[in-house]
């Protein structure tokens, strides 16, 4: 009788496991110790990979840590559009919509990302990789929110009004970095919500107004 074959994982899938445990990991590390703390040194021993293999897919810290927040931004933004489409249409679907948004704003990814922007103010070679992830980021994070509101922006005021929200949400997830600051930012949503509401509310018919 023959010993049972031996289930072989495809060296395609270790890989890309291995990889992933690499860039969760480095995420942890900015999140928990800061850019200057995060070294491919403790990322490789947090992933339990070796520093050959890691270095062998990451060559240098910037390659890894800009792979990491666009790893866990994709995934994010994933999560972020289903959430989006779970919020029920209504009268509070603004409030609920900026709630959605405003998690995405407070989540380890913000944090990961808030790191990498700070270091890149001084880093060149940071900047250069960090900048275009950023505007990508920056695009389709409007575009979600454009429609999830239901912003027709050819609406004057409107197109500003959605990035003066993602504006305001960044603000209150770099407030939250530092501090508790959840019950003010409720308040500041609930306000919020309601000046969006008023503001892209179609203006009534100008003739049927004059005519009244």
């Amino acid at each position: 009788m023959t010993s049972p074959a031996t289930t072989r994982v495809p060296q395609e899938e270790r890989t890309r496991v291995m990889r992933a445990r690499l860039l969760e990991a480095t995420v942890e590390c900015l999140v928990e110790k800061g850019f200057a703390g995060t070294s491919t040194t403790v990322v490789s021993e947090r992933a339990g990979v070796s520093r050959g293999a890691q270095l062998h897919h990451f060559p240098a810290k910037n390659d890894l840590v800009v792979a990491a927040v666009r790893h866990l931004t994709e995934r994010r933004g994933a999560d972020l559009r289903a959430a989006v489409r779970r919020v029920p249409a209504g009268p509070t679907r603004t409030r609920a919509v900026l709630t959605v948004l405003a998690e995405h704003f407070t989540s380890p990814v913000f944090t990961a990302a808030l790191e990498l922007w700070v270091a890149a103010r001084t880093d060149p070679a940071l900047l250069a990789a960090v900048a275009p992830l950023e505007l990508e980021v920056g695009r389709e994070t409007h575009r979600l929110a454009v429609e999830a509101l239901g912003v027709d922006e050819s609406q004057p005021g409107a197109r500003e009004l959605v990035q003066a929200t993602l504006d305001l949400l960044r603000g209150l997830g770099l407030a939250g970095t530092i501090t508790d600051d959840a019950r003010r930012r409720g308040r500041i949503l609930d306000q919020w919500a309601r000046t969006l509401d008023t503001m892209l509310d179609p203006a009534p018919d100008a003739t049927s107004g004059a005519a009244r």
